[in-house]
């Protein structure tokens, strides 16, 4: 616990994100480790060669970044918001026509050079969101106007939604909901978030049934609402997972000690969740819960603090991503929602993902450094006049 003050000491904003940070890191690193023990022995490598080059590099990467980006003030990021755009818009159209394959679907770009793929819908998040919280302090003065405000904010939540949600759809639902808060904080009219809704769901009804995952969507819905009527291929994700549940009780079997690892698709990332209670039991399972409301709580005093409207729609549109994930990863797990690839924030494996969320995780420092540093300010200047 020193060490860990020690290094809060050295940084800026809010003590108590920087904390949650580092413990989702720490429960990351020993989780991760004790998932990939099936992957490892199939590729025929050990797991602490397996964990350290695709794992602990980049949480420690990712911390790197989550340092940095809170050092910058977080008004550049109105500018980097409309060239990130720039690039995301055609990237996502790239992956659609020739990204990686996988699973049924292109999701993933390969880096040129060092030959890592990343899913553009990682970029996307992030890009929209920034955008959104530019454009709608921006327009704040023509905000109910149509062609002023409405349609030039929706224009680009829409081609974001709709090329996202031909291959993920699961990310795409996300973000547009995290929009539509963000639409609703921004001031636009109820009226015209309910006419965005209702064109949302009609599209949203075009790829469930006519995009080219439909029968993968249609599969996993029919999973979920009648799983006793579907073959047990077709539930095998959720049963497993399920039965990691069941097992861990509210101790758990211990660091290490899962089983369902070896049964789990994806048990180190889609499904870290599972492998957490299988190993720390309810316990763990509540202390996972905690931090993620936490971190919401502390996001929210952040936005009701910060002076600027770009400051705290910023800071909302980024919280309320990393928390509705969290969630939407956990929820799935328990089975409350049909098996999507949502990955835990900060906890799940995955290089690209990792460095994305700990971006979003530095942007909201940089927000609470900011508030923290103008709440100085008002204590000294109130302080002059006394000493005078």
């Amino acid at each position: 616990m020193i060490a860990i003050n020690r290094i809060l000491d050295k940084t800026k904003g809010d003590r108590w994100i920087w904390l949650i940070i580092i413990l989702l890191s720490m429960i990351s690193i020993l989780t991760v480790y004790s998932a990939t023990g099936a992957i490892a022995y199939k590729k025929g490598v050990t797991v602490e060669r397996y964990l350290l080059y695709k794992h602990v590099i980049f949480v420690i990467l990712g911390i790197g970044m989550i340092y940095i980006a809170h050092l910058l003030d977080y008004k550049y990021y109105a500018g980097i918001s409309k060239i990130l755009m720039i690039i995301t818009i055609p990237l996502l159209f790239y992956t659609a026509a020739f990204g990686e394959h996988i699973n049924d679907a292109s999701r993933w770009v390969k880096i040129p050079v060092i030959g890592l793929t990343f899913q553009t819908s990682d970029l996307a998040k992030l890009a929209l969101i920034t955008f959104l919280a530019r454009m709608l302090t921006r327009k704040q003065e023509n905000i109910k106007d149509v062609k002023k405000a409405f349609i030039p904010i929706m224009g680009s939540v829409c081609v974001v939604f709709a090329l996202i949600a031909w291959a993920n759809l699961s990310t795409a639902l996300m973000l547009f909901g995290v929009s539509i808060l963000l639409l609703i904080i921004g001031r636009i009219s109820i009226k015209q978030i309910l006419m965005v809704c209702a064109g949302g769901s009609v599209l949203l009804l075009f790829i469930v049934f006519l995009g080219p995952r439909a029968a993968t969507y249609e599969s996993r819905i029919k999973s979920f609402l009648h799983p006793e009527q579907q073959h047990s291929d077709k539930t095998y994700q959720a049963d497993q997972s399920k039965i990691a549940l069941a097992t861990g009780g509210v101790f758990g079997k211990g660091p290490g000690n899962s089983t369902q690892r070896n049964f789990l698709p994806h048990p180190y990332s889609d499904f870290i969740f599972s492998i957490i209670v299988e190993e720390y039991g309810v316990i763990g399972a509540v202390m996972m819960i905690v931090l993620y409301l936490v971190l919401l709580y502390r996001c929210v005093r952040i936005v009701t603090q910060s002076p600027k409207a770009f400051g705290a729609l910023l800071a909302a549109g980024l919280s309320f991503s990393l928390t509705i994930q969290a969630f939407a990863n956990m929820a799935v797990a328990v089975g409350l929602g049909p098996v999507t690839g949502v990955p835990l924030p900060l906890v799940s494996m995955g290089g690209t993902s990792i460095l994305f969320t700990s971006i979003a995780f530095g942007i909201i420092l940089s927000v609470s450094r900011d508030v923290e540093e103008q709440g100085s300010k008002k204590v000294i200047v109130g302080e002059i006049p006394a000493m005078a």
